[in-house]
């Protein structure tokens, strides 16, 4: 039974994603912020596969601390219970903020937790993806289209505005992304980033001003359910044979910024190690 490993999967598309591969009989984790919200997916994923095998951990991504705890929790479990291989380390968590706010490290929380975390955690799980020649998958946005990484104050701590840190958080994405297919594609690791469109999800009314909820609110009811964009994550991981590309929406592939380069992913990179003070290493 192969393991896929899920952040944000206690609701909206992360529990969708979850819920499709465990009745597809993937072994899956998934990963939500607080323990009621956990066991409540995990009762949720049971009923509609009983027989199959999931099992939740909450912790607060956005706190690189909490992101070291639940890899130290995890690595046993995945060397005892999963062969020490993990299929697909799917980072769906995200969040959006209407105002400047940081993390413990004085990270601000769009990039902490739509970019950082999933960076992080892939650090640490990274040797049991490659053990399986596994996929790594983000999810990033459309968003992403239209704006550059502001270098110089990447945290916009110096003029903040909430919709472009979440758009760039969401290049980000893409960058990183690229970057582990330049490092670890000879390895067999292949890395994705989807855009899972227009979705009815909470994202936008979870610690978020009063307007920026009620708008999101709103938009949301244009958007599709979250069993929708979990086929593409389901394509992604399904697959026999590694999909081509590597930005998908609808199950196919699709063009992507032109700021997506191999400068500036190696760039990101570079800087990402530093901010989570680890450090991959170059494989050739």
């Amino acid at each position: 039974m192969k393991t896929i490993i899920i952040t944000g999967a206690t609701s909206g598309i992360g529990l969708a994603i979850a819920t499709t591969l465990a009745m597809d009989g993937y072994r899956v984790i998934g990963i939500g912020h607080s323990e009621q919200s956990c066991r409540k997916a995990e009762q949720l994923v049971h009923a509609s596969d009983p027989t199959g095998e999931c099992l939740f951990k909450a912790a607060d991504l956005m706190q690189q601390r909490e992101v070291h705890r639940i890899a130290d929790e995890l690595e046993p479990h995945i060397v005892q219970t999963c062969g020490g291989k993990v299929h697909a380390l799917i980072n769906n968590v995200g969040g959006v903020r209407s105002w400047y706010a940081t993390t413990e490290e004085g990270y601000e929380q769009q990039f902490a937790l739509n970019h950082l975390a999933g960076f992080l955690l892939t650090s640490r799980l990274l040797p049991y993806v490659l053990a399986a020649r596994g996929r790594v998958v983000m999810t990033s946005s459309n968003s992403h289209k239209g704006v550059r990484i502001h270098w110089d104050d990447i945290m916009l701590e110096r003029s903040y505005n909430p919709l472009l840190a979440y758009k760039q958080s969401k290049l980000c994405n893409l960058l990183f992304t690229k970057e582990l297919n330049n490092r670890y594609g000879s390895l067999g690791l292949r890395a994705y980033a989807v855009d899972p469109g227009l979705v009815q999800t909470d994202i936008g009314n979870k610690q978020t001003g009063s307007m920026v909820s009620l708008i999101w609110s709103i938009r949301k009811r244009f958007g599709v359910a979250p069993s929708i964009p979990a086929q593409t994550y389901r394509y992604l991981c399904s697959q026999q044979e590694y999909p081509s590309g590597f930005y998908y929406y609808g199950c196919k592939e699709q063009s992507y910024s032109h700021q997506v380069t191999d400068d500036n992913a190696r760039r990101l990179f570079a800087l990402s190690e530093r901010l989570c003070a680890v450090t991959y290493g170059d494989v050739s």
